[in-house]
């Protein structure tokens, strides 16, 4: 089975805690501090592959954890590095952050890579808050939490021109007859059940990419049918080829099925029905087709259409079909993507009071607050001393006194819970 939507689960590894430690050796007078830093956390990358063609891995495997960074050591030493996790998708692979739906990444080419979950910074050791007035600190930092978070992948397939048109309307046979592809043929609707990408080579210089998308039908932009799976698809083709039963064989008229068709891709997304748009007029050897196809030939050429006529069962005008799809996709313009947004942004030192948060009267949320307090030893009275200080400087005790804290409130920021007074703070963990 194809698949081209994915649900996965990403978390970066933690920093190393930093290391408070002395220099302690025979004939070393007052050896100064020497704790090293923490090594930085383990990052998960999502990589794209020219090896793989589908989601399909994700079905079986959706969490991925980076390993932690290893604390620092005395004499300076830092600690090591966690080790990256590579996560391979394939190329086409859109990665939309899973609680708002931006797109945060669009990995069309082989290589790319997109930082899911950032492994956390290493904390530092107390080597690096010596100073001139202050020559032996006795804390260090505790290494930075990694990102984490869900992402929903979706796979666009990375093709130079699309097949598109009613179920049984000779699409497989098409793509059979040009390239390498075997679909599955056979005369009933929704035989191709999923995509099939094949190689159009005319000559050493001249080849494409031609894709067969199933799953059209009146109602698909609707979701109908098979078209929410499969319409985005068609989405980076250069050029659409609109097949079309001009013999009417199956009793539905050819310039209804055309029409029917290009709403769809209208109502699904109005760059399709911009997309450069050859018509063909497929099964030209069967009886009635030569009537309807001057029918057709007139009313798509009203709309500003080339219409071509083939016949997939006898091979006639197929290569003429993709020399001219070849020359089309060749004189393409792209058009814009889609916006690559993200999930964080603005300012990191702003906050926000919530007030009525859970096991606290309010909650504090902001990236660096939130981090501080991740990162601080509240064990140790020089750390809190440098917390206040930082916290004085983001004036958070001004906006809980706006929000109308009062003495004795509990107050949340990330994990931890403190009880409000008017000069100093005391930890309730």
């Amino acid at each position: 089975m194809f698949f081209d939507k994915a649900r996965i689960y990403c978390e970066a590894g933690k920093g190393g805690d930093g290391m408070s430690s002395f220099r302690r050796e025979k004939f070393v007078d007052k050896g100064g501090p020497n704790g090293g830093n923490g090594g930085h956390g383990g990052s998960v990358i999502l990589r794209a592959d020219t090896n793989l063609n589908t989601l399909v891995d994700f079905r079986y495997k959706r969490k991925f954890v980076a390993p932690k960074g290893q604390p620092g050591g005395t004499n300076n030493m830092t600690g090591a590095r966690g080790q990256d996790v590579i996560v391979k998708v394939p190329m086409g692979t859109v990665v939309r952050d899973d609680a708002t739906g931006i797109a945060v990444a669009d990995l069309t080419e082989a290589g790319q890579e997109f930082v899911a979950a950032r492994g956390g910074r290493g904390g530092k050791g107390n080597a690096c808050y010596a100073t001139p007035t202050k020559r032996t600190p006795t804390f260090a930092e505790k290494g930075e939490p990694g990102t984490q978070g869900w992402y929903r992948l979706e796979l666009k397939l990375i093709a130079d021109v699309g097949l598109v048109g009613y179920p049984s309307v000779g699409k497989s046979s098409i793509i059979s007859r040009v390239s390498a592809a075997k679909p599955e043929i056979a005369a009933y609707h929704f035989t191709t059940l999923t995509p099939v990408l094949g190689v159009v080579r005319l000559t050493d210089e001249a080849s494409f990419v031609l894709a067969d998308i199933p799953g059209l039908i009146e109602g698909a932009s609707e979701g109908v049918g098979l078209g929410h799976d499969f319409l985005r698809h068609i989405e980076r083709t250069k050029v659409l080829l609109h097949v079309v039963d001009v013999s009417g064989c199956e009793g539905r008229d050819p310039l209804e099925d055309f029409d029917k068709i290009n709403h769809e891709l209208a109502a699904y997304s109005p760059k399709l029905a911009k997309r450069p748009q050859l018509v063909v007029a497929n099964k030209m050897d069967l009886p009635g087709a030569a009537e309807n196809f001057e029918r057709l030939k007139e009313y798509a050429g009203k709309k500003g259409y080339e219409v071509r006529k083939v016949s997939a069962a006898t091979g006639e005008g197929l290569k003429e079909l993709m020399w001219k799809a070849w020359e089309m996709a060749r004189h393409y313009v792209p058009e814009p993507e889609e916006e690559i947004g993200t999930v964080d942004g603005g300012d990191p030192d702003d906050f926000e009071i919530v007030q009525g948060a859970e096991e606290a009267d309010y909650e504090v949320k902001g990236k660096n607050i939130e981090r501080l307090v991740a990162m601080t030893n509240f064990d140790n009275d020089e750390a809190q001393y440098r917390f206040q200080l930082i916290w004085k400087r983001l004036k958070i005790e001004e906006a809980l006194v706006e929000a109308g804290v009062q003495e004795g409130d509990k107050v949340r920021i990330r994990d931890m819970v403190f009880v409000y007074k008017k000069s100093k703070w005391s930890d309730r963990r």
